[in-house]
């Protein structure tokens, strides 16, 4: 079992928010995964939860319904529940202001960069050492960083964020089959010019 998360905040007013990439993208995967008579998400581990097969092997995809802030609970829960090895069987599908749009970046652990949602995992599970694609959303500017990220994306903002997201669909989908290193090392680029696209996968 390995388990797929995408961070965001539940609700209506938040659709196609900056903070709701990774649901977004965990969405996205789900349809590429699922049949869909199959994909409806259940409600489990205080979130959304569908269970999948790729690969050979199972694969929960999982949003927490806690709110970003507390993210962490869902994570650890689902992850005590399957007994998984965080640094090998978890991954997280964040937004970072710190990139711009069109841009992921994947890491096997590190600080959670002031991001609210990170920061709850890192202290449920009492580790950093687990896998993480962020996905760029631009740097707030002058506009404050809380209402920056509630908010929804400039139209010029739209069309990298949407390839951005696809690429980091499919990065998950490497790293499902062939792993961490090989999904950095596939993945990790600066700009969506320099991103691969549409990454052919043996499912």
């Amino acid at each position: 079992m390995k388990l797929v998360v995408g961070l965001g905040n539940p609700g209506p007013q938040y659709l196609r928010t900056r903070h709701n990439v990774g649901f977004d993208a965990v969405d996205r995967l789900a349809r590429r995964l699922a049949p869909p008579t199959s994909s409806v998400p259940k409600g489990r581990f205080g979130g959304l939860a569908l269970e999948v097969d790729f690969a050979g092997e199972k694969v929960m995809l999982l949003k927490p319904l806690t709110f970003m802030n507390l993210s962490g609970q869902s994570v650890a829960e689902a992850t005590r529940f399957y007994k998984l090895d965080a640094t090998t069987q978890l991954f997280v599908l964040v937004d970072d202001i710190a990139l711009p749009c069109g841009s992921i970046r994947i890491r096997g652990e590190g600080s959670a960069g002031g991001h609210n949602g990170l920061s709850d995992i890192e202290s449920k599970l009492g580790s950093a050492k687990y896998a993480r694609c962020r996905i760029g959303i631009d740097a707030p500017g002058r506009i404050p960083q809380a209402d920056y990220v509630l908010g929804k994306f400039r139209e010029e903002q739209q069309a990298p964020v949407d390839e951005a997201i696809n690429t980091a669909v499919d990065a998950t989908l490497c790293w499902l089959q062939s792993g961490l290193t090989d999904a950095m090392n596939r993945f990790n680029r600066r700009s969506a010019d320099e991103t691969p696209r549409s990454a052919e996968l043996n499912s």
